[in-house]
């Protein structure tokens, strides 16, 4: 539930306030230009997206470099067992 909350959150802040005051903020006998404005709300989604795929997969990367088997700090957990495979007499 928080996280719908956040999402929302920074979707209003991206997309709707600034469409909002640009449709308010025209003066009498100014034009806004459609393109322009398309243009701007998609590099701010996309600057949104890139820095979330980073660090996505950022984290993925020190995941696989710090859980990996030759690394000596990565120990089993008590959860993983003594890392044996359990056999079945």
């Amino acid at each position: 539930m928080r996280a719908v909350c956040s999402l929302s959150l920074v979707l209003m802040i991206l997309v709707i306030l600034p469409t909002v005051n640009l449709a308010f903020g025209a003066e009498v006998g100014e034009y806004l230009d459609r393109r322009v404005e398309i243009w701007n709300l998609f590099f701010r989604m996309m600057v949104v997206a890139f820095t979330i795929g980073a660090v996505v997969s950022g984290t993925m990367i020190w995941l696989v470099i710090r859980f990996r088997e030759s690394n000596p700090k990565a120990t089993p957990t008590k959860y993983e067992g003594t890392g044996e495979l359990d056999r079945y007499e």
